[in-house]
């Protein structure tokens, strides 16, 4: 049997209505909200007890789906946002945008933050990461031709 698709990305945050906001201004658009808890729940996870606010977003295609967790019970163990982007693990996600300069201005009024700044790669494409809300690491990339 063959693998089908990456069904989705998980990322935990504090604040889940603003970070809905800020995908929202970035294209995505929000399938739907949800608490999820029970005993269920902790056997996927190995975290008994769990309560969790989760957001499920989906980008415009439909293909891919961004699932943002506020963990209720228990609490955030560990702070991973301000990692710097040669740390072990999950780093980033990576979006496909239209226009790169219009996407970090519209995003920038939400607060987000370039970290370095935006590359051409030879005539391939526009590359940039940001940080979004709660220091989330984004990768912007924009066709060129």
């Amino acid at each position: 049997m063959a693998l089908k698709r990456m069904d989705n990305v998980g990322i935990v945050v504090e604040d889940l209505s603003a970070t809905i906001d800020f995908f929202r201004e970035l294209g995505l658009e929000l399938e739907g909200r949800a608490t999820i808890e029970g005993e269920w729940a902790g056997r996927v996870t190995g975290v008994s007890g769990q309560r969790v606010e989760i957001a499920m977003m989906r980008t415009p295609d439909g293909h891919s789906r961004l699932e943002l967790s506020r963990f209720l019970e228990p609490p955030a163990i560990a702070d991973h946002r301000q990692a710097p982007v040669n740390a072990l693990g999950y780093l980033r996600v990576m979006f496909a945008v239209d226009d790169i300069d219009e996407t970090v201005a519209r995003l920038g009024k939400c607060g987000a933050k370039l970290v370095g700044e935006i590359v051409q790669y030879e005539d391939t494409y526009r590359l940039c990461y940001i940080r979004g809300p709660e220091g989330i690491l984004l990768g912007l990339a924009q066709e060129l031709g």
